[in-house]
């Protein structure tokens, strides 16, 4: 179970002081053996981008052959300050990603040991500024998307789960969590019959997911219209993408306070734990490659969707 560490998680980022720095000394104690922290400064202040890595008993760090999963924690920022006392709704990919580390460290410690490398990045900012957005407001962040990808998208990475809260729209009417279809070079493909699998076993629901658009899997800053950044990290890779999406049954702004779940929360994270286990053993690929390979070869390439298109 990872509730503990969603709670720790919590207790972590909750605080108008809470720095990356902080965020690694809290991973190391809980057995994280390489934690990367790096403070980048932006138009809007500054955020400490934050990379937690756990080597797999087979995996690339330990000279074996198994896949690495990256699960990033994507988020504007973590606080509103001044504007906002506490841990906003946006906060809660940080605190899931947080927690995950945490727990594979714990899970370490004991003797359980992944497959495969897992790489978990998320940045941390207790006071990032607001931004309009229809129907609730959005958090917006004090650097661009571009920065974000640039250090949370990580080359190692063969598939990654990206966690964002997504709660302030009017399409997911479900709370919990969420997961989207696999994204892969600009493409939309077909859900991933593991993962809803290990969504079942983990919920003990029947699989929730959530839709995306073409608009939603291209850069931010071409001025579409897109659901949240859930899939922006898709736009900085090759390796196939899918959002975990944590939801509410009403829109909720991403700036509000006191709308964390941490039930909600740690139903994710343990998601993002079982995929890790099943993705390092070969059990749980995001994608067929051989069809992906024909839709290419039927269609075309779609990587003219992971920039930011043609000027006007």
């Amino acid at each position: 179970m990872s509730f503990r560490q969603v709670l720790e998680a919590l207790e972590l980022l909750d605080a108008a002081t809470v720095t990356g720095e902080e965020v690694r000394r809290a991973l190391e104690a809980a057995g994280v053996p390489t934690v990367h922290v790096e403070r980048i400064t932006g138009a809007r202040g500054h955020t400490d981008f934050v990379k937690a890595v756990l080597p797999g008993r087979a995996g690339r760090t330990a000279g074996g052959d198994r896949p690495t999963l990256g699960i990033i924690g994507r988020l504007g920022g973590i606080g509103a300050r001044p504007e906002r006392i506490g841990l906003v709704s946006d906060g809660d990919g940080a605190v899931a990603a947080v927690a995950v580390a945490l727990k594979l460290g714990r899970m370490r410690s004991v003797g359980d040991v992944l497959p495969g490398d897992v790489i978990v990045a998320t940045h941390i900012c207790p006071d990032a500024p607001t931004t309009p957005h229809d129907p609730v407001p959005f958090m917006g962040s004090p650097v661009d998307m571009a920065a974000m990808n640039r250090y949370e998208v990580d080359p190692a990475m063969d598939a990654i789960l990206t966690v964002d809260t997504t709660r302030g729209n009017r399409v997911i009417n479900h709370r919990g969590f969420a997961i989207s279809p696999t994204v892969k070079e600009g493409y939309i493909l077909r859900v991933a019959e593991p993962l809803l699998d290990i969504m079942s076993a983990v919920t003990g629901q029947m699989p929730v997911v959530f839709p995306i658009t073409t608009q939603d899997i291209t850069p931010y800053g071409n001025g579409l219209y897109h659901l949240n950044s859930i899939l922006q990290p898709a736009t900085a890779t090759c390796a196939p993408c899918v959002g975990v999406a944590l939801t509410a049954a009403v829109p909720v702004p991403g700036c509000a306070t006191g709308a964390s779940q941490a039930v909600d929360i740690d139903m994710a994270v343990r998601f993002c734990l079982e995929v890790a286990k099943a993705f390092g053993e070969g059990r749980c690929p995001f994608y067929d490659p051989a069809e992906f390979d024909r839709i290419v070869a039927l269609y075309g390439s779609m990587r003219h969707l992971q920039t930011l298109g043609g000027r006007e």
